[in-house]
């Protein structure tokens, strides 16, 4: 039995700065950076070591940054733990609808979450739309996890309903280009992951998912890189591939090659195996340019701390674990638990790092992401 590394959970309030002026989007839209800029900014950064964050009380992003239930205190306490870790940054998703109902107060809310984040030595990666989970969110007290599920409570960005609405799309624009408007010169951010697997279909929701969504996806998704690019950040953009093949162009999905084509610096997800990650990386390397892996850690598919990050680390990729403190999204639970619900925690987790309480839940995984960006710096 191993004795289990406490780490403590101090919950202190970090006040925001005042917010960037929005300037108006340029009249043409700047290009795609040229992969030595792209490169060069990489090498910048350090290694990134990160995790895909949500606080414990959250079930969703919704939950996360709505006014009533946005908790600074913990978010502080929460990412101290990720740098005692040893991350230096952390990959959050934002929501159109917070940015609908009140625009000034949500970006007030990103720019005090960026402070904090600041303080502690970690850049967020924020994530605009995404294709996963339920595809009806809505504002307000949102429902309670189901037990034993998998992440139940995710909700997709825009929604079903809202997704291809004449009249919307101009809020989607004036998201797109007024939350990177405002911190577009702001060092603190790492960058824009635009859309989160976009052509995900979301097949625990089939009854009420639409079917043609992928395809209107792929109409919004370069309006989406448009209006980004029109704001000219000096953070890089992206949007990380999947699934498929993504070495030969020709056998690639359309949005994948869209994705590959447009992205300023390659992302991608593997929840497989060491040697699977190993082989994503080798499709993608011809690409030239810096490659992060936003998303692993599925430990009962073979992905685990101990067996990726030292490939990631040999072949100077970054990398965010899916999970960093077990709450409300329950992803210690396994896929298949929205086919079978849980009774309670497995005894192998599937993602997540560290216990409700502080405690790690392998020790063995913190200690190695600490020794193995013991000499990396805060990015």
């Amino acid at each position: 039995m191993h004795r289990r590394t406490a780490l403590k959970l101090p919950l202190l309030v970090a006040a925001g700065a005042a917010l960037t002026r929005v300037p108006t989007a340029t009249a043409a839209a700047a290009t795609r950076w040229p992969a030595d800029r792209a490169n060069t900014w990489y090498q910048a950064q350090g290694w990134l070591v990160g995790a895909n964050y949500v606080p414990v009380t959250a079930s969703n992003q919704i939950e996360m940054w709505q006014a009533g239930t946005y908790d600074p205190r913990r978010i502080d306490g929460e990412l101290q733990v990720a740098r005692q870790v040893g991350m230096n940054t952390v990959r959050v998703f934002l929501h159109d609808q917070l940015w609908a109902q009140d625009r000034a107060g949500f970006l007030r809310r990103i720019q005090q979450f960026t402070t904090i984040a600041a303080n502690r030595g970690i850049k967020p990666l924020f994530v605009f739309f995404d294709s996963c989970w339920d595809p009806h969110p809505k504002l307000g007290p949102q429902r309670a996890p189901t037990p034993g599920v998998h992440n139940s409570g995710w909700v997709q960005s825009p929604g079903a309903d809202l997704i291809d609405d004449p009249a919307y799309l101009p809020v989607l624009r004036d998201y797109v280009t007024g939350v990177i408007g405002a911190f577009r010169g702001d060092a603190r951010i790492l960058g824009w992951d635009l859309w989160n697997e976009p052509d995900n279909p979301a097949k625990q929701y089939k009854s009420v998912e639409r079917a043609d969504k992928v395809q209107v996806v792929g109409k919004l998704l370069p309006q989406v890189f448009e209006w980004a690019r029109s704001v000219d950040p000096v953070q890089p953009l992206t949007s990380g591939v999947w699934q498929g093949t993504w070495k030969d162009p020709g056998k690639r999905s359309a949005i994948a090659s869209f994705q590959l084509d447009n992205s300023d610096v390659i992302t991608f997800h593997s929840y497989g195996t060491p040697a699977e990650f190993d082989a994503r990386i080798d499709e993608l390397a011809p690409l030239g340019r810096p490659m992060i892996c936003t998303e692993y850690l599925a430990r009962a598919e073979g992905s685990t701390v101990e067996g990726i990050l030292p490939i990631a680390k040999k072949r100077g990729v970054g990398v965010y674990n899916w999970g960093l403190i077990a709450g409300r999204t329950q992803t210690y639970l396994p896929w298949d638990s929205w086919d079978r619900p849980y009774d309670g925690p497995p005894k192998t987790w599937f993602h997540d790092l560290i216990q409700p309480d502080g405690r790690a839940y392998r020790p063995s995984e913190i200690q190695t992401i600490q020794k193995m960006t013991a000499t990396v710096p805060p990015a």
